[in-house]
């Protein structure tokens, strides 16, 4: 199948998409933009990033239609494909596949503190999505050409459809931001990813975020710019991992799966960048852990008729 490359629409035609970007159409506001909710002349709904002003202006000079274009390549389950973009002086503008029933990871998690949120995401499904966007990063690191380093992974970025399938979006997109620019990745970037030289957006800097997100399923805790790593990684390194769990579930009666997880979490997070495992490996490791969890419960069950 021939993969289309993104589509460049007039910004007239996303003014007229947005209702003139209006606010009740606002449904997410990131680190790069503030995502609007549209539906095309075709009636196809999009959702529409528009990038902060601010940033236009850091990345003027910059192809910003060549790089969203081989961006738009990338085609997989588990990631949010782009569909176009446009441009025009001072704005720049990124048109996305709308995910039906869409919600962030993070909002499900965390979102007041909200427990009917979390409790939806019992531990089947936090294990199903772990698989889930694991196997999203992996395409893009290693199943589309180029390879695409995502540069922002964390839990606002995984989304969850209505059939609790994970989603990775917004990759690729680290060039907009300027290279020091801390806001939403304190936390779920490693410290070597601040240093001259070697630093920046890469692999490795994905899976330690990618390691952050899956301490975040976890423990229900907020990624707190770095506490989480801190407060969860002595205990996971001592396996008193029950103090870990996040405490709005009930512990299931059959721990291992989530003591594999958590040691693949601490296998992200707690090595350099030349010590970490590459996403292949957390993806076969966690995509095993899932198949073996659903058919020890496809058997739980079984048993339960007699």
């Amino acid at each position: 199948m021939i993969k289309l490359s993104a589509t460049a629409y007039p910004l007239t035609d996303i003014d007229t998409a947005t209702d003139g970007f209006n606010n009740r159409r606002i449904i997410g506001q990131g680190r790069l933009g503030t995502v609007y909710a549209a539906a095309l002349h075709d009636h196809q709904l999009v959702a529409v990033k528009r990038i902060y002003p601010g940033l236009v202006l850091c990345n003027a000079g910059f192809g910003f239609s060549s790089v969203i274009k081989t961006l738009s390549l990338a085609h997989h389950p588990n990631i949010v494909s782009i569909l176009g973009f446009s441009q025009a002086p001072g704005e720049r503008i990124l048109v996305s596949e709308f995910v039906n029933g869409m919600v962030s990871l993070d909002s499900y998690l965390h979102a007041d503190q909200n427990n009917d949120g979390a409790s939806l995401l019992d531990w089947n499904r936090r294990l199903r999505i772990a698989a889930g966007a694991a196997k999203g990063l992996e395409y893009l690191h290693e199943g589309v050409a180029p390879n695409i380093v995502h540069g922002c992974m964390k839990s606002s970025n995984v989304l969850i459809d209505e059939k609790f399938c994970a989603r990775v979006c917004d990759y690729g997109l680290s060039f907009l931001a300027p290279p020091q620019e801390k806001r939403g990745l304190v936390g779920y970037v490693d410290e070597e990813y601040w240093s001259g030289g070697g630093g920046g957006a890469c692999k490795g800097s994905d899976i330690y975020g990618f390691g952050v997100v899956l301490l975040e399923l976890l423990s229900g805790r907020r990624c707190e710019e770095g506490l989480l790593v801190k407060w969860s990684l002595p205990l996971i390194k001592d396996m008193r991992i029950s103090e870990v769990l996040d405490s709005r579930l009930v512990i299931p009666s059959d721990i291992k799966p989530l003591v594999r997880l958590a040691k693949v979490a601490l296998a992200c997070v707690g090595n350099s960048r030349k010590n970490r495992p590459s996403i292949v490996q957390v993806s076969t490791i966690l995509n095993n852990l899932e198949i073996d969890h659903q058919f020890q419960d496809q058997n739980r069950q079984e048993l339960g008729k007699f």
